[in-house]
């Protein structure tokens, strides 16, 4: 299988009710962006991922993630089938929500579906959310990669030694384009203290170091080891270090200062900074 090529820096897109995100898709594909990734939180439907691609050229859109417990294999078959007729190569299927009992089983089990599909949704067409070695193990052998969240530059080495040279990793990154220490991590710490509960994220932050006050708190020591925040050049400084550790792609979750607001300028400054 032919190593899937990400490009460096992917960036995810915010869906919003009145249609907003397919202008700011077409603005982030401008302004040379390798791919837009929409949260799965938000994909209360798959039809964002169509919208997306067809208010776009030719960037790539990957889902992080579809929820296997939520959507069966079945609606990952339809979708992968619609977008390759009329824009091929253009999803990246990114799977995950397996949490609970099981969950290599689970995955397993969907990814057999996906294989046994007519026309099958290859593995070089997806790649799964991993965080543990067993299911970046999985993503190195039934899929073209690994998909994380939450995760320091030294776990980024750590998941490359695993995956080997031929599996992809895309490591989604939050970022807050602030100086300000204070402001800039009360911007993600809500963000931060929900997910740092949910599925294996807690465990994974143990692994990585952390401990359980850390993780209780929100500690300032939690939200500075997995966020990039600071001026353009230190968030830049940041994202190189798991470009180097052996990210192929750094997607770039930018949120605001201001609740609500679409980061334009951050967008396009970080844009400057690192595709030049």
């Amino acid at each position: 299988m032919t190593r899937l090529d990400l490009g460096p820096i992917g960036v995810t897109l915010d869906v919003r009710a009145d249609g907003g995100h397919l202008d700011h898709a077409a603005t982030l594909e401008k302004l040379g962006y390798s791919a837009i990734w929409i949260a799965g939180g938000q994909l209360a439907t798959l039809d964002p991922l169509r919208e997306v691609i067809r208010a776009t050229e030719s960037i790539p859109v990957g889902s992080a993630i579809i929820p296997a417990r939520v959507y069966p294999p079945e609606d990952v078959v339809a979708l992968r089938r619609e977008i390759e007729a009329s824009d091929p190569g253009r999803l990246i299927a990114g799977l995950g929500g397996t949490h609970g009992e099981r969950p290599l089983r689970t995955m397993n089990a969907y990814l057999d579906s996906l294989d046994a599909a007519d026309p099958p949704v290859p593995a070089g067409a997806r790649v799964l959310s991993a965080l543990g070695p067993r299911m970046l193990e999985l993503s190195r052998d039934r899929a073209a990669g690994a998909l994380s969240l939450l995760v320091t530059p030294e776990f980024t080495a750590h998941a490359r030694r695993i995956l080997g040279e031929r599996a992809a990793l895309a490591v989604m990154e939050y970022v807050v384009v602030e100086s300000d220490p204070r402001l800039a991590r009360d911007t993600v710490r809500e963000s931060i203290a929900f997910l740092s509960t949910v599925g294996g994220y807690p465990q994974n932050l143990r692994r990585m170091g952390f401990t359980d006050d850390d993780i209780a708190a929100t500690s300032d020591r939690l939200i500075d080891g997995l966020v990039a925040w600071g001026g353009v050049d230190a968030v830049a400084a940041r994202v190189r270090r798991h470009l180097d550790a052996g990210a192929d792609q750094v997607v770039l979750g930018v949120q605001s200062t201001d609740p609500g607001a679409v980061p334009h300028a951050e967008w396009r400054a970080l844009a400057d900074a690192l595709i030049g």
